[in-house]
């Protein structure tokens, strides 16, 4: 899988217990909102929350949260083998 393009500005509906931002479980792309099915992956980076997650209709996203500015952004993450090359994996 390999990053579509650069990070956009997101809509992002989530879950906050403890702290902000802990599970994302929907947002809007492309004017359309799609409903996360699963998270695959979560991790931190300095002053941000990322989440790798498949939406309802299988496509595959980073979801990143900016702690300092509280905005959320997103990408489309799609295999390098539609694009015609071969799957390489992206960003942790």
């Amino acid at each position: 899988m390999v990053n579509s393009g650069h990070l956009i500005p997101a809509q992002v509906t989530c879950y906050s217990g403890h702290t902000c931002a802990e599970c994302p479980r929907s947002f809007t792309w492309e004017s359309t909102e799609l409903g996360v099915k699963e998270v695959k992956r979560q991790w931190r980076e300095p002053g941000e929350k990322r989440f790798r997650v498949c939406t309802d209709d299988d496509r595959t996203f980073e979801l990143c949260y900016d702690e300092g500015g509280g905005r959320w952004f997103a990408t489309e993450w799609v295999s390098s083998s539609e694009k015609g090359g071969r799957d390489e994996q992206g960003s942790p």
